[in-house]
């Protein structure tokens, strides 16, 4: 009698125990939409140098700025973020899955993206443009790509759509890498190198390439950088305040400036919330 009650007494004190260790597995992220629980997941690129670029020291870029700025008027330290990398094809389904809380990598506003997720922002406007080396005179407008070898990596549009729109006698390059693409242009392999200009400032503020190009400031399309969220997150009105707090108190431009500054870029001034350029 006395072995049945000390069993029965044991399922319990095992049941209670399994109980608040289930309890407590959602404790060690955030499961909701603010601060207060223990870490929050970010979604960055870990491969764009002045953006988002995970390197010895850390995290570094102004995408990892905004993300820290944005993290914090939410309730976290900065030792509270769980980084993670944001591959271009992968945003929405980290997003839809909720693998992170929100998602500040680049990240262009689109309609098709915002069938999938939601965007806090604009909180940067970037635009496609070229980079050219520091000594080149005769690049003065896209139409002057006709017949310059113009690169881009595999896989981006980028270099296409100068082409198709503005000159279509260019001479596409296609590189692995930015960083290919930059040594090519170093080296005279090739003539300029295409994608957002913010992205094209980000490596040639690489302290290997200081002062070695110069950016076109074509501003050949409109990139309305986003912070993506689920679908129906209320985070998106609060990283929309802390995103305005952050212009307010000179802190975006600070970190513009920081991350950008070597290559010269001439950025747009921070965008008013909601208003997306076509």
């Amino acid at each position: 009698m006395k072995l049945r009650k000390v069993t029965a007494a044991s399922a319990v004190v095992l049941a209670l125990a399994v109980s608040a260790t289930a309890c407590g597995s959602n404790d060690d992220k955030d499961s909701g939409s603010s601060g207060g629980g223990k870490k929050i997941a970010i979604g960055i690129k870990f491969d764009q140098p002045g953006l988002g670029q995970k390197t010895p020291q850390g995290y570094s870029g102004f995408d990892v700025d905004v993300a820290k700025y944005v993290a914090k008027k939410l309730g976290y330290n900065e030792d509270q973020i769980e980084w993670k990398e944001s591959k271009s094809a992968d945003r929405e389904t980290m997003l839809q899955r909720g693998d992170v809380q929100f998602i500040a990598a680049t990240y262009s506003i689109t309609p098709e993206r915002e069938k999938k997720v939601d965007f806090a922002g604009p909180y940067l406007l970037a635009h496609q443009d070229v980079l050219l080396r520091a000594d080149e005179t005769s690049i003065k407008s896209p139409a002057d790509l006709n017949n310059k070898k113009l690169c881009s990596v595999t896989g981006s549009t980028s270099a296409q759509n100068v082409k198709d729109k503005l000159a279509p006698k260019a001479n596409l390059q296609q590189y692995p890498t930015y960083s290919a693409c930059l040594t090519g242009l170093q080296n005279k392999a090739i003539d300029a190198l295409t994608t957002d200009d913010s992205i094209l400032a980000g490596y040639a503020s690489q302290a290997q390439f200081k002062g070695k190009f110069k950016l076109g400031g074509f501003k050949m399309t409109n990139e309305n950088y986003g912070i993506g969220v689920k679908k129906g997150s209320d985070l998106k009105a609060k990283i929309n305040k802390a995103l305005e707090d952050m212009v307010a108190d000179g802190s975006w431009e600070k970190a513009v400036k920081a991350n950008f500054g070597p290559a010269n870029y001439q950025n747009e001034p921070a965008p008013k919330i909601g208003d997306i350029k076509s």
